[in-house]
């Protein structure tokens, strides 16, 4: 399972520039996460300003 980028996502790119594996993405309305990229690592969460980024459930 991959993280999540929910809507609270304001779409600053920080999570992008973080991520190790290039997992994330810019989308229509917000960032996105590739799940077969994501290892869980948890370096996205830590950058994210609006706490959009959550771990799999």
């Amino acid at each position: 399972m991959a993280h999540t980028i929910t809507d609270e996502c304001i779409s600053c790119g920080a999570c992008e520039a973080t991520c190790p594996t290039e997992a994330i993405s810019e989308g229509d309305d917000k960032y996105v996460i590739d799940a077969a990229k994501c290892t869980d690592c948890g370096e996205c969460v830590s950058v994210c300003p609006t706490d959009a980024i959550i771990p799999p459930a």
